[in-house]
């Protein structure tokens, strides 16, 4: 299989854990005996993107560059001012030589090469601005509860997607939606770092995050599709709770 050409991977991996009441980053926190990071960092390995993923770290913890070497390039968040703040600061390294961008986040293992793959493959097939992972859960219990914290995805009778409500924001019945916004995404570079410069911080943490990114591909009129994955995939990890059901569910 050849190489899947002009698409970078950036994986955010700048976040302290202050949840985790921990002083380790949290993408070094261990799964199964190994970083959270090390996970999403062999998907897209095994994904085979024609170029090495760009770690976006923070400017006072080295361990993710000790732990992936030469593995990743990196970019310093050094302010942390959201997730959409965070890609911006790759644009240094990956402007005018991509044409597609793929974000991660790297205390989220359970993504996998080959929904990478699938999500690239149908941004490119369709010639889409953004094209993001979904994920439909029967509930939200158990392992599942974490999920309860995510962005719906709320479809039209048309099946497009129509907005993504947050859930701070969100109605009762918008909140008992199960597909999710995991925040796995692939853009149009050109387009995504253009509309990055122009993301507005007015919300309740005054930070820039990516999310708003498609509310404004919605409101442009641009292309915008998803690709579905397995709920397992979707997870993320922020407490040590949830440390403890991603180790039982991956030792499963």
């Amino acid at each position: 299989m050849q190489p899947i050409s002009r698409v970078a991977a950036v994986i955010l991996a700048a976040g302290l854990g202050k949840r985790m009441n921990s002083h380790k980053l949290k993408v070094m926190h261990e799964l199964l005996g190994q970083p959270l990071i090390e996970y999403v960092v062999s998907s897209v390995e095994s994904a085979r993107l024609d170029s090495t993923p760009v770690a976006v770290v923070c400017n006072d913890d080295l361990s993710v560059q000790e732990y992936l070497g030469s593995r990743a390039r990196y970019a310093v968040q050094a302010e942390r001012l959201g997730t959409g703040h965070a890609v911006l600061m790759a644009e240094p390294l990956l402007r005018g030589q991509f044409d597609h961008i793929v974000a991660l986040y790297g205390d989220m293992p359970f993504v996998t090469a080959n929904s990478i793959k699938q999500l690239i493959k149908k941004h490119l097939e369709r010639g889409n601005t953004i094209t993001l992972m979904t994920a439909t859960v029967p509930d939200y219990l158990d392992w599942r509860s974490g999920l309860y914290e995510y962005g719906r995805i709320v479809r039209g009778v048309d099946g497009h997607i129509n907005r993504i409500v947050e859930k701070k924001d969100a109605t009762p019945a918008e909140l008992s939606v199960r597909e999710v916004n995991p925040g796995y995404y692939c853009f149009q570079s050109e387009w995504l770092w253009e509309n990055l410069k122009t993301l507005r911080n007015d919300n309740a943490q005054h930070e820039y995050y990516l999310t708003a990114l498609i509310h404004r591909v919605i409101e442009q009129g641009g292309k915008l599709s998803s690709i579905a994955i397995p709920p397992e995939e979707a997870i993320g990890i922020n407490t040590q709770e949830q440390l403890v059901a991603a180790r039982r569910l991956a030792g499963n």
